[in-house]
């Protein structure tokens, strides 16, 4: 009776895990918005295209509404983008470079306060490592296939050119390091090619620590 009780009270709790991922990020964006726009410099239209503008916002979002998929739907769906066998490692490795770029490269050139700190912790170190966490702990990694590394670099990269031409008409751009105004064409290309890397390592990185782990345990449906 104990035995059974405690099996059934795993995926109770895996389910309570993953809707408090999603409830996290919920709260850290649309948090993040009001923020932003109670002290928006710009019309609310550029307010919105500005705040969508950060590869933060759109990979918590991603993470928000893919943790709300598995919530009501944790059997994978065939077909679904979320149901993709390698969706959850390529959304990993997104949520990884957010929080480990903000810790090299951005947490010092700002110190927020009050609310916008509990905020900008929760985008870029709590929900970074509690997805990882998940990756560990829950993913099937047997389904993992190098075959699928190459796609996880689409996502970046759109992003890229669509931050670069939108900066190239409206002059805003929302990281400094791709800041074509002040550090030029050349010298964001090299930042873009470095970040592009990094994606790269990340990915061959996960889906190998996935793959061994496949091999040395037997996995866990998500």
């Amino acid at each position: 009776m104990l035995w059974a009780a405690e099996k059934q009270k795993k995926p109770l709790m895996r389910k309570l895990f993953i809707f408090s991922i999603a409830l996290l990020a919920f709260f850290a964006v649309i948090t993040q918005f009001i923020l932003m726009f109670q002290n928006r410099a710009e019309g609310a239209g550029e307010t919105i295209l500005r705040f969508f503008s950060y590869f933060t916002i759109l990979t918590n979002s991603l993470v928000a509404l893919y943790f709300i998929y598995k919530t009501c739907w944790p059997e994978t769906v065939s077909g679904f983008i979320f149901g993709h066998r390698s969706f959850l490692t390529a959304l990993t490795v997104y949520i990884t470079v957010v929080g480990a770029v903000y810790q090299l490269a951005l947490r010092h050139i700002w110190n927020p306060a009050g609310m916008q700190k509990w905020v900008d912790e929760l985008l870029h170190t709590v929900i970074p490592l509690l997805v990882i966490f998940y990756w560990l702990s829950v993913l099937k990694k047997s389904s993992l296939q190098w075959k699928d590394t190459p796609l996880f670099l689409v996502y970046p990269l759109v992003y890229l050119v669509f931050v670069l031409v939108r900066g190239a008409f409206s002059g805003f751009y929302p990281y400094y390091f791709i800041n074509v105004t002040d550090l030029g064409l050349t010298r964001v290309l090299l930042n873009s090619l470095v970040l592009t890397l990094v994606f790269v390592v990340l990915s061959v990185i996960f889906t190998a620590l996935g793959r061994w782990y496949s091999k040395n345990n037997s996995p866990v449906k998500s």
